[in-house]
């Protein structure tokens, strides 16, 4: 079944769950409790880019499972006895805070909880700027009072450089400065002082509904060494110029240093641990970058929007030591460069630890084609690497909640290969809880928040979703009322020639091209979208929808409108262009004597376009407006339009040039558009994998229909044999089925290991074994 794609010599990095405890909701007043009793700073730890410790001593009577409680502001790393359990925060809004729970097993006895505190002072796409603030307490086990102690890390250099404006500071750590072992549990913390008790005005604090895989190393091998000099400037004069300009060749006389190269096989957030053994002084540097530019790793993230420094660097306290830096970063290659004289340098290991929530995939997909197996394995990876806290646009650059990114693409594939869906989850509350002031939900969120008016369209859309992926009618009955204010903000806006005003940014496609006229159609047809969806939403709460009703005769009306003084004849659709094309077609706006010249056109469009003409312009940077172009992102919504009208073999086609376009520049994840300019590892740009496990395999959840309910709706296609596994919802167990296509009929065959129900040609069937479906067969 699934392989999922390795470069040669590449580590395999399943990393088992860190299971969070479950059982623990409190009350009101004891969470109240629970954080004024905790919550702790340091003085003088108010600065930006500070790094603070905290040790927390405490004793237990007999051995005893203990479940520690943890809500911060900042990022930090959390040990217990010297060893490294976790790290946080998870992301989380001012309506609803969040604390972590980490489990350590412990013997009887003495026993030290410590943190490293990272204060940032600055908004991040992950959290706002707020004040200091730790609130760290244990559940379970027979001890008196955690004893805490806490001081300002030494050796840590303030505000040398950001990572982008988007993300927060590297590490720029004179190590000899920090305490030697200062999580261990035999540190003598006695000159430390006792941490602050800032009251820190919030509310109530929940238990994270996430948790990331617990932190586990694993071992990376050098594809390149060498040995190096300086050509560049002084230490901090420019960071990145400074790594970038070495000369790996020491050319420029006696070698200054050591350089070492790795491939971590695909796009990964997270953080090297290397142990080392150097004289005092010498000073390690890693960098990362999704790409190798000119065969090196280059320390700059491209669209940053302003200066990037991808780099960490230390300077050795002296003989054998653990380096590991405090902030995780993206990348899939890593140079590290010591400088030292090489004879006293050694390498005692070297390892990579992932930050990542998903481990395996739960659903699976594997055909005659080999190409398109691994086009949808690539796909489940791109995902996974774009999966933290959150489901995140990009481990590098970003690291961005972007809710039109994360509620389309993202939870379409994360449907169709894990059960669990509870990051979409939050992506919904989180959008509700940054709401603008007139009630529009935000569509990046927590830290920096924005507003576009599409990706609020696609939240309402998404709503409706994740109850069919789900079931769930209690969170559509939560987000309920942010719902309707959103759609009122687009009611008042509506006119009789579509939507008008400020309702933030209408972010359609890179590229996109707006229509003339007072009203770009292209939001009109999203928000078209949106309101069908709503009705729905309304059904299902048993709620009036009569106003979203009349709003959705006026939007149709100004939509038919403008395509009736657009489209005269079949190669009208040209004028319209690509994303309202589709995005008609999409909504059954399109006439049935018209609906042949808009599929024509959008598939002459896209084989007029990079990667299927080489020729073709390229989309080489977001500020690039023009017709001529295809994204994997607007793919999405194309691809399944041309499926679902009878052109499944072309898709095919499409996943084999345009993503096998990108498998063929090497890549192991998915681009964020098809030009190597831009972000290396995109989920948005995953599409094919849904799509080959909803059209080919044909199986889609609708828990909305009962427990454990499936369409089953396949598309016969070339394809010989096909096989998969389709996740149900909320659990880790899967449908099996097996396509073949023989003697003018394709056949499906469905084995469950749990009774199921599917959906097929209007009729509800049970199936406890196995199902057995055949139609008659030809290529269309």
């Amino acid at each position: 079944m699934y392989q999922p794609h390795k470069t040669t010599g590449a580590p395999s990095y399943a990393v088992p769950m860190c299971r969070v405890p479950s059982g623990l909701a409190m009350s009101q007043q004891k969470r109240n409790e629970w954080r004024a009793q905790s919550g702790m700073w340091v003085a003088g730890a108010g600065r930006r880019d500070v790094h603070v410790g905290f040790r927390g001593r405490f004793t237990l009577v007999v051995p005893s499972r203990v479940q520690i409680q943890l809500l911060a502001t900042c990022p930090f790393l959390v040990f217990v006895d010297g060893e490294w359990i976790g790290e946080g925060p998870m992301r989380w809004t001012d309506a609803e805070p969040e604390f972590q729970m980490f489990e350590a097993a412990l013997s009887a006895g003495s026993h030290v909880l410590s943190i490293h505190a990272h204060y940032e002072g600055v908004e991040t796409r992950l959290l706002r700027q707020q004040p200091g603030f730790i609130a760290c307490d244990l559940v379970g086990g027979d001890y008196k009072a955690i004893a805490w102690r806490a001081s300002i890390l030494g050796g840590y250099a303030s505000e040398v450089r950001r990572i982008n404006p988007e993300l927060g500071w590297i590490d720029w750590c004179e190590t000899g400065q920090t305490p030697r072992g200062w999580t261990d549990l035999e540190f003598d913390d006695s000159a430390w002082p006792e941490p602050l008790r800032p009251s820190l005005p919030m509310a109530s604090p929940r238990l994270s509904p996430i948790e990331l895989q617990r932190p586990i190393r694993k071992n990376i091998h050098a594809i390149a060494t060498g040995v190096f000099t300086d050509t560049f400037g002084y230490d901090a004069d420019d960071p990145p110029a400074q790594f970038f300009l070495r000369d790996l060749e020491a050319h420029h006389g006696p070698p200054q240093g050591v350089w070492r190269r790795y491939d971590l096989g695909r796009v990964r957030l997270g953080r090297p641990s290397f142990r080392l053994e150097l004289p005092a002084g010498a000073v390690v540097e890693f960098s990362y970058s999704e790409s190798l530019v000119r065969g090196r790793v280059s320390p700059w993230i491209t669209l940053s929007g302003g200066p990037s420094c991808n780099l960490d660097r230390f300077v050795a306290r002296g003989g054998e030591q653990e380096f590991l830096p405090t902030t995780p970063k993206g990348g899939r290659f890593l140079e590290v460069h010591i400088t030292a004289d090489p004879k006293q340098i050694r390498f005692l290991s070297e390892n990579f630890v992932e930050r990542t929530f998903h481990g395996e995939p739960d659903g699976a997909f594997h055909c005659d084609d080999k190409q398109l197996t691994r086009v949808w394995a690539t796909g489940v990876e791109t995902y996974r690497a774009c999966s933290e806290d959150s489901v995140i646009d990009n481990p590098t650059r970003e690291r961005g909640e972007w809710i039109g990114d994360s509620l389309t693409i993202g939870l379409e594939n994360a449907a169709f290969t894990y059960g669990d869906l509870r990051l979409f989850r939050k992506a919904l509350r989180q959008a509700a809880q940054c709401a603008r002031s007139d009630g529009l939900v935000a569509g990046l969120c927590p830290g920096t928040v924005g507003y576009l008016s599409t990706y609020a369209c696609h939240w309402v859309s998404a709503g409706v979703r994740m109850w069919q992926l789900t079931g769930d009618s209690a969170l559509l009955s939560e987000l309920f009322p942010q719902a309707v204010k959103t759609m009122k903000v687009f009611s008042k806006a509506l006119t009789a020639e579509g939507l008008s005003g400020d309702l933030g940014w209408a972010f359609i496609d890179w590229g996109y091209v707006e229509n003339s006229g007072p009203s770009d159609m292209g939001l009109n047809m999203i928000y078209l979208g949106a309101l069908r969806s709503m009705i729905q939403w309304c059904h299902a709460v048993g709620e009036s929808s009569s106003e979203h009703q009349a709003d959705l005769v006026r939007i149709e009306a100004a939509i038919r409108q403008y395509l009736r003084s657009a489209i005269f004849g079949p190669k009208d659709w040209s004028r319209i262009g690509l994303q309202r094309a589709v995005l008609a077609l999409r909504a059954n706006l399109v006439s049935s004597e018209q609906i042949a010249a808009c599929v024509a056109f959008i598939k002459s469009h896209f084989l007029s376009c990079f990667p299927n003409d080489p020729f073709a312009p390229h989309l080489a940077n977001p500020g690039t407006a023009q017709t001529r172009l295809i994204t994997p992102f607007f793919s999405h919504f194309a691809l399944p339009v041309l499926w679902e009208h009878g052109e499944g073999e072309f898709a095919l086609k499409q996943y084999r040039a345009c993503w096998g376009w990108a498998l063929s520049q090497g890549l192991t994840t998915w681009p964020e558009v098809f030009d190597l300019r831009w972000s290396h590892c995109h989920q948005w740009s995953g599409c094919p994998t849904w799509q080959l496990s909803r059209y080919v395999l044909g199986l889609a959840a609708r828990q909305d229909l009962g427990s454990n309910v499936f369409d089953f709706a396949p598309i016969p296609v070339s394809l010989r044999t096909a096989s998969g596994r389709v996740p149900i919802p909320g659990t880790r167990h899967g449908v099996e089925v097996t396509y073949r296509q023989d003697d003018g009929r394709a056949y499906w065959l469905i084995k469950a290991k749990q009774p199921i129900r599917i959906r097929v040609d209007g009729q509800m069937v049970a199936v406890t074994d196995v199902f057995e479906h055949s139609v008659p067969y030809r290529v269309l």
